[in-house]
């Protein structure tokens, strides 16, 4: 099948109904992640009100979201491996804990969501950071800004153009480190109002015009951020460059022995 682009598998179906739902997750979850230019800290009574409402909010979201995917097919067996890389993702994640900005969990998630369509890397990357959360303790108001973070980078990856061979995983190696400085670039919007002093030119300062405070979320952002993200692209890149061939071979080979969607007929039992 060299000359042939490998057939796409849909483990979990996202019907009509649920894209709209995930759109709004989308708009609800860049409104929660770019709160500082749309809440001003100490607005609802607390400085840290507005991180706990929208992490709140997300959490609602994401159950909402993944009751629509399920709620459009996912089966038994779509369930089961959902459960193994959710495991698998949650083991491996410690490894690197995100020391020097080594993150682990990623190109299990671009190459699951690649293979087994946006629905199930979506949910992917909800399970694998709760479950994570869970075991290393990492539980907190930035838990679901990192479900939701990496929900999205497992269904974009479902969502990318076809391709085959050397340039599928090119591909995938370069979103995979895109994804790395997204992902970095949005989580530090929702603690940035509270880690540095006010008074520092690079801090978040309540009622400043959007042009100004944007300029100081991007220095912030390369003052501080920019060696850690640059770390998780790299490790994103060198890990689907070299366990990526190899590891969509093991995904599309279990793909076809489950035959995910597969039509269910019954018919009654022949007469001997």
């Amino acid at each position: 099948m060299s000359g042939a682009l490998e057939p796409r598998t849909t483990a979990i179906r996202i019907t009509p109904r649920a894209g709209v739902v995930i759109a709004m997750a989308a708009f609800l979850g860049v409104v929660a992640f770019f709160w500082p230019f749309v809440v001003d800290p100490g607005t609802f009574g607390s400085t840290y009100a507005p991180l706990v409402i929208f992490g709140v909010l997300l959490v609602l979201v994401l159950c909402v979201v993944i009751s629509e995917i399920a709620e459009g097919g996912i089966n038994s067996k779509a369930l089961a491996m959902l459960g193994v890389l959710s495991a698998v993702n949650a083991a491996i994640r410690p490894l690197g804990a995100g020391t020097a900005g080594i993150e682990t969990v990623f190109f299990i998630l671009v190459l699951a969501g690649r293979v087994y369509g946006p629905g199930f890397g979506f949910t992917l990357g909800c399970t694998s950071l709760f479950a994570s959360a869970l075991i290393t303790g990492g539980v907190g108001p930035w838990m679901p800004y990192q479900m939701f973070g990496c929900a999205f980078v497992g269904m974009l990856a479902g969502l990318l153009p076809r391709a085959r061979g050397r340039a599928e995983v090119l591909m995938l190696a370069v979103y995979g480190s895109l994804s790395g400085y997204l992902f970095g670039f949005l989580l530090n919007l929702s603690f940035w109002p509270f880690s540095l002093d006010p008074d520092s030119s690079i801090a978040y300062l309540p009622g400043l015009p959007f042009t100004e405070q944007w300029q100081r979320y991007i220095a912030f952002d390369l003052a501080t951020s920019l060696g850690w993200d640059t770390g998780r692209a790299v490790t994103n890149f060198v890990c689907v460059t070299l366990a990526g061939p190899a590891v969509l071979t093991v995904l599309r080979r279990a793909a076809r022995k489950a035959r995910f969607r597969a039509p269910v007929a019954f018919a009654p039992p022949r007469r001997p």
